[in-house]
């Protein structure tokens, strides 16, 4: 099957695609992203992921109406279009094309609306029943990690840190020696049989996956603690896992060099994943 892109308000083959140099998303990174992720073809949570896009939009001062845009019709006809069994959907929005000038353009232009289509290949299944390693490494990104922003160089060298060191992921550690969360992913430990997680706001990504999890976490009764824990209390955790769009809820059984527990995924760690399977086959979403 073709991978394809729509580029404002025409679908085309991926490898046509094409934005003007002077777009800010291109200059500056002045833009906003998404990524939805379907399950039985249907694009998974997306009045949520629609809503959090929303939130970036406005926080940059970026001017488009989505409801009037029609992106939510675009997300499923691109779906629909791919003919993949399951898709993953890139979706990118800049301010626009304009000379380059640190200031906003002049009133009136045209945001650049961006999407890519892709076929979507989830983390091996050994990979949930054996584990994974995920290493350290300061946060050093901006301090409004609540904006989906394409501004994303701190987290690709995390990511490229982690992938050097054979690892899944970067656990992200501000300067009070806080976790707050992965380069791409929310971070969750269990402590004393309570889930720990970094709470909401300006240093972290409102998850969709996370709020789901804690949704989740609640329903089975399970007592939580959306509370910052350190580096040193998730190497000593009894259970830590990732959650994140692709990567559902993944056990992580050794942090740099410290072994999480007795090295294997946690009983929590599989409940809490296995009512999120349950939730994604119940379809009410």
């Amino acid at each position: 099957m073709p991978e394809i892109a729509f580029v404002n308000g025409v679908f085309m083959p991926l490898a046509e695609a094409v934005v003007s140099v002077e777009d800010r998303g291109f200059q500056f990174a002045d833009g906003v992203y998404e990524v939805l992720a379907s399950y039985g073809g249907r694009p998974f949570a997306q009045e949520s992921h629609l809503h959090r896009l929303e939130h970036s939009l406005k926080a940059l001062h970026i001017d488009l109406d989505l409801g009037a845009y029609g992106l939510e019709g675009i997300v499923r006809e691109g779906m629909a279009r791919s003919g993949f069994a399951e898709t993953m959907v890139y979706i990118q929005i800049t301010r626009g094309t304009a000379p380059r000038h640190h200031e906003f353009p002049a009133a009136g232009t045209q945001p650049t609306v961006v999407m890519t289509v892709k076929q979507l290949r989830r983390p091996a299944a050994e990979r949930y029943e054996k584990g994974v390693k995920v290493v350290s490494t300061p946060d050093l990104r901006w301090k409004r990690c609540d904006i989906k922003s394409t501004s994303l160089l701190a987290n690709i060298l995390a990511k490229q840190q982690a992938a050097e060191a054979g690892a899944f992921e970067a656990l992200l550690v501000d300067g009070q020696g806080r976790v707050t969360e992965g380069s791409s992913t929310s971070v969750f430990c269990v402590r004393q049989g309570a889930l720990w997680t970094s709470p909401a706001g300006p240093h972290i990504l409102p998850s969709i996956t996370r709020g789901i999890v804690l949704e989740l976490a609640r329903e089975l009764k399970l007592p939580v603690r959306e509370e910052f824990c350190t580096l040193e209390q998730y190497q000593q955790a009894d259970e830590v896992f990732l959650a994140g769009t692709t990567t559902e809820a993944m056990p992580v059984v050794r942090i740099d060099e410290h072994q999480v527990a007795d090295g294997k995924p946690g009983p929590l760690t599989r409940q809490l994943r296995q009512a999120f399977l349950e939730y994604v086959a119940r379809g009410d979403w």
